[in-house]
């Protein structure tokens, strides 16, 4: 009998790296349900959800319900975005937050909010993923005379440093209010998430998993090198075009209604090729999205606890565990 085996009714119990992705998130979202004021006990939330006169309802299904919900899918999202950008330019620090990607994203959303441009609140969405997209191909643009993965990686630093200091010029022109406003969204918060955001990001989200799962094959050939994958008739930069595009769609998605989540698309994919070192993007992608949405979900418990009745920014947490979690494994993986 091996070590991941113990004697009791003669049944097996599995490896606790294959049992803990599964017992995790189940306590996080009993967490985010039952933590807070008022507290709710887990037996009470059939019951509770069942009245809908009652304040645990409102609570619930208004408040608590819509941000589990949105942190679960935005988490997932960014990471799967960072595992994209990885995968399709060969390396561990290719993450929205040096590409251009998330600062794009912000920078939309930020003007709309400090210059009162006439766009509802129902698109930010649609913004953020136009200024995701325009933030990514600014810096594809930019790499095209690098002709490298590496060299994309590089101009995409310069790009997000020049878009980072256009967000800087919008928020001076900001008053207090927009610039209380616009400091907690750009950190990444899900304060205040309702059913209305939710609902508006959805179709994102459906509409992202069919694209995210057809560039499965050009990762398989990007990851053999560009001129590999050129021999074998795929074109390097357009299907890296693609990658980026459609990762642009995962951050834009996510960052309209939440801000930046910054750190998630670094440290998940990096715990996913340690617990699966064997493994491709296909399956990498499967465990980065759980561990992505484990990370942001632990992270927003946190900023909701922590500090109660103050609640921290979401972005904050997010950097902090995955500076920490992320020079551990890079550490360990140098050993």
């Amino acid at each position: 009998m091996t070590s991941s085996h113990v004697r009791g009714h003669g049944r097996a119990v599995p490896p606790l790296r294959f049992a803990l992705p599964a017992v995790v998130p189940v306590l996080l979202i009993l967490s985010g349900l039952c933590l807070g004021t008022p507290v709710i006990a887990p037996q009470r939330i059939p019951a509770a959800l069942a009245d809908h006169a009652s304040l645990e309802y409102v609570v619930l299904w208004e408040l608590r319900l819509p941000r589990l919900l949105l942190g679960l899918l935005g988490g997932a999202a960014i990471a799967v975005a960072g595992l994209l950008l990885q995968e399709a330019l060969r390396n561990p620090l290719a993450v929205p937050e040096l590409l251009g990607v998330s600062s794009g994203a912000a920078v939309a959303v930020a003007a709309c909010v400090v210059w009162a441009l006439p766009v509802s609140p129902a698109l930010h969405p649609l913004v953020g993923l136009a200024g995701a997209a325009a933030g990514g191909a600014l810096t594809l643009a930019a790499a095209r005379a690098a002709r490298t993965a590496g060299g994309v990686l590089l101009i995409g630093s310069a790009v997000t440093a020049a878009v980072q200091a256009l967000l800087l010029a919008i928020m001076a022109t900001a008053d207090r209010l927009q610039y209380d406003l616009l400091f907690r969204y750009l950190v990444g918060s899900l304060n205040g998430i309702l059913w209305d955001q939710v609902s508006r990001t959805l179709p994102w989200f459906v509409l992202a998993v069919p694209l995210t799962l057809l560039t499965l094959p050009a990762l398989g050939l990007l990851r053999l090198g560009d001129e590999t994958a050129t021999a074998l008739g795929t074109r390097a930069g357009t299907a890296r075009a693609g990658v980026l595009a459609v990762a642009a769609l995962l951050v834009g998605a996510v960052t309209g209604p939440c801000g930046p989540i910054a750190w998630v698309g670094f440290v998940a994919p990096l715990l996913a090729r340690r617990i699966r070192p064997d493994g491709d993007a296909r399956t990498w992608m499967l465990w980065t999205a759980a561990l992505g949405a484990t990370i942001t979900t632990a992270a927003d418990q946190v900023a909701r606890l922590a500090l109660a009745p103050v609640e921290t920014p979401l972005g904050a947490w997010t950097v902090l565990i995955g500076v920490l979690a992320g020079a551990a494994l890079l550490r360990t993986g140098a050993r």
